[in-house]
């Protein structure tokens, strides 16, 4: 196989960097030089990666809808709401164990193959979820769907960051995020015409923005043949092959992960700033939904609203992300970090505490998204920076969804939190002119969480300028 300076050709391998002739690095736009294949890379992560994010996007708005039409007529919001927590814990559990699973078998397998599988999954499982009969199996779907969830994360981000040039990758990756908002943005919308309370042609609205998941399965038809894998993961898994690693490599090694003190700190620090994100948004985010069906008690007007203020939440997430990218790309990765915790705060002690009416809907679902979504950008950047090709795909697959399996205890921890705040009735809501809801005080209470993000900061090391470790 021909050979360049040590290494294979770009034209023999696609997921070479070529170097730009006559420009220093620093002073290009990030986009600047990237060769065709390189746009290509980008171009199927993103839209997996989006699709990803849609599929998550049609659960949230669908939830409190299908449990409703699942359950017997006349059941207690109550239950309905325990119901959807029980789908939503079961969600996130897949969501974790695929995103380990299939971080294992990007490192062991390939990211390209597993990014391929793991968009299969979500899509069919999505789209299987329309077929439901009971409460029993729409939660055995939502678990399969999360998976593929799970595993399209890691794959997508490790394959861009060893593809693209070192100053491309961290704007790349924060594109990756952003897009992945423009997902929700993208679910919200059909769902202003698949309205989830409507029927159409039969068939419940939530029935058919289901089957809408299962259309990003026509993507892999056009990648599987052209999508190589990086010619970092390529150099590592020869290496492992030729028996060249160092004693106690491996790639996907859990055990090296663990055991090798720069990884397990890296790890650590990872997964405590991954808990704090996933657990905001997803037991507190993403119930606005819920807090809007309580400003808006008609259920049509009701999805309307909720439609538009998840349209809004994540277009503003979008902005914000791709904001954030460029402030990390300036300031440093701990302190965007430590400022993005601050402003997740705030949007939760300003939404839940003071949204009354629809017409503050238009401005707080904004703030919102802004404050609890657009951290992931930062954890698209920061993750793959944290690990060698060798266990980068585990490592960032452990950081973003083991997380998750203390998230998902989350949904039950706000109802049990509601229960208690009923007892408790205070009233610190009431005598500042807004609402004292139990649920509001919970969302509170939850919002604590985004304390360990700056708590674990000053263990974190900062990666801004660095190459990929290896």
């Amino acid at each position: 196989m021909p050979q360049v300076n040590g290494t294979m050709s770009a034209k023999e391998n696609p997921g070479v960097v070529p170097p730009v002739p006559g420009a220093a690095e620093q002073n290009i736009a990030w986009y600047r030089g990237l060769s065709r294949y390189h746009w290509f890379v980008l171009l199927v992560c993103w839209c997996g990666w989006l699709f990803d994010t849609m599929a998550q996007q049609l659960f949230t708005l669908s939830r409190t809808p299908a449990i409703t039409s699942l359950l017997a007529d006349g059941t207690a919001k109550e239950v309905i709401k325990y119901y959807g927590g029980v789908a939503t814990m079961v969600l996130i559990l897949g969501w974790a164990t695929g995103g380990i699973f299939f971080g294992y078998l990007g490192d062991r397998w390939g990211r390209a193959k597993t990014l391929i599988v793991s968009v299969l999954f979500y899509s069919l499982f999505t789209a299987l979820s329309s077929l439901s009969v009971s409460w029993v199996d729409f939660t055995i779907y939502r678990f399969l769907t999360g998976l593929g969830v799970g595993g399209t994360f890691a794959a997508a981000v490790s394959l861009v960051a060893e593809t693209l040039p070192s100053r491309s990758r961290p704007y790349a990756l924060g594109f990756l995020q952003s897009l992945a908002a423009m997902g929700n943005v993208g679910a919200a919308a059909v769902s202003l015409y698949l309205k989830p309370s409507a029927m159409m042609f039969g068939w419940e609205g939530w029935r058919w923005l289901f089957l809408v998941g299962a259309l990003p399965a026509v993507l892999v038809f056009f990648v599987m043949r052209r999508l190589k894998e990086p010619e970092a993961w390529v150099k590592a898994k020869e290496a492992e092959r030729r028996g060249e690693l160092k004693h106690g490599q491996k790639l996907g090694s859990m055990k090296e992960l663990f055991g090798d003190p720069r990884w397990r700190r890296n790890v650590i620090v990872g997964f405590v700033l991954g808990l704090a994100g996933v657990v905001g948004l997803w037991s507190i985010g993403f119930w606005l939904p819920e807090l809007v069906r309580e400003v808006v008690p008609d259920k049509t007007e009701g999805d309307r609203y909720v439609s538009w203020a998840m349209i809004l939440f994540n277009l503003s997430a979008a902005i914000g992300t791709y904001l954030f990218t460029l402030l990390m790309a300036r300031i440093g990765r701990r302190r965007s970090f430590a400022l993005i915790f601050v402003v997740a705060i705030a949007s939760v002690l300003c939404v839940f505490g003071f949204m009354t009416k629809p017409s503050q809907i238009w401005w707080m679902a904004p703030i919102l998204g802004l404050g609890t979504l657009t951290i992931f950008g930062g954890y698209s950047i920061y993750f793959p920076e944290l690990f060698p090709a060798r266990l980068r795909a585990t490592g960032v697959g452990f950081c973003y969804n083991t997380a998750r399996y203390l998230a998902a205890t989350f949904p039950f921890v706000l109802g049990y939190l509601t229960t208690l705040y009923i007892d408790w009735h205070p009233t610190i809501l009431s005598s500042l002119g807004s609402v004292d809801s139990p649920f509001r005080y919970a969302a509170f209470t939850v919002a604590s969480v985004f304390l360990l993000g700056l708590a674990v900061l000053p263990f974190a090391p900062e990666t801004k300028g660095k190459p990929l470790p290896e």
